[in-house]
């Protein structure tokens, strides 16, 4: 165990059946989440991430919110030493408008007793309504561009306007077209697109609306989908095991891809590794392995594959040397 890892776990010992609260606040990163202004019936979700630092076992007993704009659920309840998880809370944004919060108070009932409380606030508009209620794409083959559309309708000023639609994530596209204006109604078609750029794996954004509205000039919008890579790797992380000085370990790299591809080059910061792949082209290859334990150490590294058709991948090669 760490030094770190030791201190933290001296602490809890002392502190937890006199203190218990401050303990248990050792398990977040943080307290307080602003939803800020969300349309009704939108998607409005976050969850506080909890790490257990301490030698012994915490178990999460229970989760309750003050108020019923908020529904608080435990991801995962029982977290031994530096397992993660998390509080998962909901905002109720269809049922409630306005400026709302709630305290949720998370109860540990194991090793020792503790509570502690987090506050989410946010302010739900009754005057804006998203169709669908966040934009889902749900599968997107990497390299290729996919596309959803969401209706914003709003009831109010006839003037009512959106200036601009906003986000950190170079990935999307966005184009706004205004299908209805009048009698205290504009509608709005939102068309977002996620582009070939972006990335493999789950995406979890937030596009912002940018109005004329005074009042609350941002209302957001939830994006969420998952990339599927082109190539694969399994197993994701090589473990080569504790191994001595000058030894060798042999292993195999499972390759996939949609169509078949060559791979060109399978590269590593550190001579220890010989890769001896296949120059065939094919949808799968099993890439051989070999090892040669260098001098005493902890080996961390990445293995980087590449292929004929511009895609690549990786995983990551662990092992300990000792004498």
């Amino acid at each position: 165990m760490s030094r770190l890892a030791a201190v933290a776990c001296v602490v809890f010992l002392v502190t937890a059946p006199t203190y218990g609260t401050e303990w248990g606040k050792k398990l977040f990163t943080e307290f307080s989440h602003d939803f800020g202004t969300v349309a009704r019936a939108a998607k409005v979700e976050h969850t506080f991430e909890m790490r257990n630092p301490f030698k012994e076992t915490i178990h999460i007993a229970s989760v309750r919110a003050s108020c019923g704009c908020s529904t608080p659920n435990i991801v995962k309840d029982t977290l031994a030493t530096w397992e993660e998880g998390g509080i998962h809370v909901r905002y109720n944004n269809r049922t409630f408008t306005g400026r709302k919060s709630a305290t949720i108070t998370v109860v540990i009932d194991r090793p020792y007793y503790a509570e502690i409380q987090l506050n989410v606030v946010g302010y739900i508009r009754s005057d804006v309504v998203f169709k669908p209620g966040f934009v889902q794409f749900s599968s997107i083959n990497q390299g290729e561009t996919a596309t959803k559309t969401v209706a914003v309708n709003y009831a109010g000023r006839s003037d009512w306007e959106i200036l601009d639609v906003q986000s950190a994530n170079t990935n999307f596209e966005v184009e706004l077209d205004e299908t209805r204006r009048g009698g205290g109604r504009v509608d709005y078609e939102l068309l977002v697109r996620a582009k070939e750029t972006t990335p493999a794996g789950f995406f979890n954004d937030q596009l912002v609306l940018v109005t004329n509205d005074y009042r609350a000039r941002h209302v957001q919008l939830r994006v969420e989908g998952n990339v599927i890579s082109r190539l694969t790797v399994s197993p994701k992380s090589l473990f080569l095991g504790v191994v001595k000085p000058g030894q060798q370990v042999k292993k195999t790299l499972v390759v996939r891809g949609k169509k078949p591809f060559k791979i060109t080059r399978v590269a590593c910061e550190d001579g220890c590794f010989e890769f001896k792949p296949s120059t065939e082209s094919k949808p799968m290859h099993l890439i051989p392995v070999v090892f040669t334990a260098p001098e005493p150490g902890k080996i961390t590294l990445n293995i980087r594959i590449e292929t004929d058709n511009g895609t690549a991948a990786g995983c990551l090669a662990t092992a300990t040397v000792q004498h």
